[in-house]
């Protein structure tokens, strides 16, 4: 029996690194395990793994990642290999590179969204091949 490569975020029982709640920082992290935000950041981050932003995190600057979910405040352009999940408190400003994208209502996001070459190609086909567009629908 085949399995799907899941493409969900790692469980936060396994978290690597923690910025606290009263953590202001600035500069640059680079990490090759699960980080979990919950104070204010600035500057850049690349995480190997996933990134977790909870409702009392701040971050502003470019995210480089795997998957990750916003629940407080980001602000810059963010590149994901698989899933973006904006959570009902989260905020996010600028432009977005996904493979999957889940945005929870009341979540609020400003910016352009481009998504991966091949989630995008996949969904492409088929919207394509099962819906036919009438140029005047009745």
């Amino acid at each position: 029996m085949l399995k799907k490569k899941s493409e969900s975020i790692a469980t936060t029982d396994k978290i690597d690194t923690i910025l606290g709640k009263e953590a202001k920082l600035t500069g640059e992290i680079k990490t090759s395990g699960l980080l979990r935000i919950e104070g204010n950041f600035q500057g850049d981050i690349l995480c190997e793994k996933d990134l977790i932003i909870t409702d009392s995190g701040k971050v502003e600057g470019k995210i480089t990642a795997q998957n990750a979910i916003i629940a407080g405040a980001y602000q810059g352009n963010l590149f994901l290999e698989g899933k973006l999940v904006i959570k009902s408190t989260g905020k996010v400003l600028g432009d977005i590179k996904v493979g999957t994208l889940v945005i929870e209502d009341g979540a609020f996001f400003d910016g352009k969204c481009e998504m991966n070459c091949d989630a995008s190609d996949k969904n492409l086909k088929l919207v394509k091949s099962d819906t036919k567009l009438k140029a005047n629908p009745t």
